[in-house]
């Protein structure tokens, strides 16, 4: 009876219920222990091969990606900063003072470093995650996919947004404008005082502050690049001595040229272009010159203050417009041909009654 409990474990025999009618769970041997351990011991060595060359290509990945990352943000400021030493070369000279503008500059190297910088992150980073994912033996063809498609929809939905940032992304790259140039933009013109993005911010002629998104701008008219033309035209009388006005044209034109500071506002010799229309009673001669952009007004009006000065010299009279005191009385009276009237006329004919004039009537006086 003694050697039982041994025999029932040895043949497989399930112990003996407890009172309550439960049964208790089989403890794991020493053996079984043993052999976990073991399997997973020979489970580690197989794989960790696997393991460390994973981790060594993700780590290699990472670095890569940080070091590239770096090393371009490095030359693209390298680049931005080049290019504004150049920009500052130019200042040397009369051209470049006055067509490179210091704030201008500025915002277009830092929009084109930034622009250029964020593109750079996001492709490498990209990159490398992409890379890291495949790694793992994660299927990359569903996820693409999935991204094309949210991309498409979130683009469909952002598109005006978009449409602005890449307009003003090729703005910006192209240099269309910059900041204190005066620009035709369609929907608003004015000076700019700040280009972003996605809105370009100008300054009306009464002062306003004008939002514009570069989505908007199909066409854009630079009134600050290059150079400007000064415009005057000079209406004279037809009886006018065309070779005295000439004269007395090129006199303002030379001394103007020769003067501070207007040697330097213009770009080219004031210029007598010739008779631009004829009339019966009027002829207009046109003067133009080459000016610094934005100064076209500014001389248009020093020279319209010359050229009068000049012509009351050269008793030179300027018409157009409203007719003038002299105009009026050179003109014959149109009464004067009228003949009097007839000492034969009726005086009590309804016409006569009708020709004199309104008596006013006085008041009688208070009688007393």
């Amino acid at each position: 009876m003694s050697s039982l409990p041994v025999v029932l474990p040895a043949v497989g025999a399930s112990p003996s219920p407890s009172p309550s009618g439960s049964t208790q769970p089989a403890v794991p041997s020493l053996q079984d222990a043993q052999e976990s351990a073991t399997n997973a011991a020979s489970w580690v060595e197989q794989n960790w091969s696997t393991w460390l060359a994973m981790g060594l290509q993700i780590l290699l990945i990472v670095v890569t990606a940080v070091a590239l990352r770096a090393v371009v943000r490095r030359a693209i400021t390298k680049l931005i900063e080049r290019m504004g030493r150049t920009a500052q070369a130019m200042d040397g000279s009369a051209l470049g003072g006055l067509l490179v503008n210091a704030e201008r500059r500025r915002q277009r190297s830092a929009a084109i470093g930034s622009v250029l910088r964020s593109v750079a992150s996001f492709l490498i980073m990209g990159t490398a995650a992409l890379m890291v994912l495949s790694t793992f033996k994660i299927n990359l063809a569903p996820l693409l996919a999935s991204a094309g498609v949210a991309g498409v929809a979130i683009g469909f939905g952002a598109r005006n947004l978009v449409t602005d940032f890449l307009s003003g992304v090729f703005m910006i790259l192209e240099d269309q404008y910059g900041v204190g140039d005066v620009i035709d933009a369609g929907v608003a013109t004015g000076e700019v005082v700040e280009v972003g993005l996605r809105v370009t911010k100008l300054r009306g002629a009464d002062g306003e502050i004008w939002y514009v998104r570069n989505g908007e701008v199909k066409r854009i008219g630079n009134l600050s690049q290059g150079w400007a033309t000064a415009g005057v035209d000079v209406t004279v009388r037809s009886s006018e001595d065309l070779d005295k006005v000439k004269e007395t044209l090129d006199t303002v034109a030379e001394h103007m040229s020769k003067e501070e500071p207007w040697n330097e506002l213009l770009w080219g010799p004031i210029e007598v272009l010739g008779l631009d229309s004829v009339l019966i009673d009027s002829m207009v001669v046109r003067v133009s010159a080459k000016t610094m952009p934005g100064k076209a007004l500014t001389v248009e009006r020093e020279l319209r203050w010359r050229i009068k000065r000049a012509f009351d010299g050269a008793h030179i009279r300027i018409v157009g417009g409203a007719t003038s005191v002299e105009d009026a009385e050179d003109t014959p009276d149109p009464t004067a041909s009228v003949a009097a009237p007839s000492a034969f006329s009726n005086a009590d004919s309804a016409q006569a009654k009708a020709a004199t004039p309104i008596v006013l009537q006085q008041p009688d006086p208070p009688v007393k």
